[in-house]
């Protein structure tokens, strides 16, 4: 989706929406991070967790979850006055992945939500955005209870290319998740310029 402009009163302003994604593995909060910062009521897919996928989802680490995102969360936000961010929750099984190439076109930038519990589960949506360049940030959910890590420690565990953003957060949190878009917004910005002046460099 490319940025929309639309004119505001006598056509003098212009509002740019961005496309962000927000992704990570199963239950470890996306539906939750879009909810929280969502200034509409936020459109869900989710169904009831069925004794059909017992065998194909890991709900080890996350056993009171009762549902799963079987297509998309949607959400909107506005950073600031004449910047708002449409974000696309992806879901977060295996089975579902053939979305992820239709959620991702047009996108600025991605979240990648992890759990450090269950790190290992954010390895494929890591390797997802590296191989497509796809601008991300990593941000840490810090369950009650779950051991904390640092920046640095996660960046390393997950074997981030250089400059990729870690920061923590709480996905319940509106201002908690607000400051992690804006961190990708920032992020993603200084990566689309850097691309275009080496392109006409």
């Amino acid at each position: 989706m490319a940025p929309e402009l639309s004119g505001g009163i006598g056509g003098d302003t212009a509002a740019l929406a961005l496309k962000i994604l927000v992704a990570g593995g199963f239950g470890v909060g996306k539906t939750t991070l879009v909810g929280a910062v969502s200034e509409i009521r936020p459109l869900r897919t989710e169904e009831q967790l069925s004794e059909a996928g017992e065998g194909v989802d890991d709900t080890g680490g996350v056993d009171q979850k009762t549902t799963t995102t079987v297509a998309m969360d949607f959400g909107r936000i506005t950073i600031r006055s004449g910047l708002s961010l449409y974000l696309f929750g992806t879901p977060g099984q295996d089975r579902f992945w053939f979305l992820w190439d239709e959620l991702s076109q047009g996108a600025l930038g991605a979240v990648v939500l992890a759990d450090t519990r269950r790190l290992e589960d954010s390895f494929p949506a890591v390797d997802y955005f590296e191989h497509r360049r796809i601008p991300f940030v990593v941000a840490v959910n810090c369950f009650p209870g779950a051991r904390t890590y640092g920046a640095h420690e996660v960046s390393r565990a997950l074997d981030l290319d250089r400059g990729t953003p870690v920061v923590l957060c709480d996905a319940r949190d509106r201002d908690s998740g607000k400051e992690v878009l804006i961190r990708l917004v920032e992020y993603a910005g200084r990566m689309h310029t850097a691309r275009l002046l080496d392109s006409v460099g």
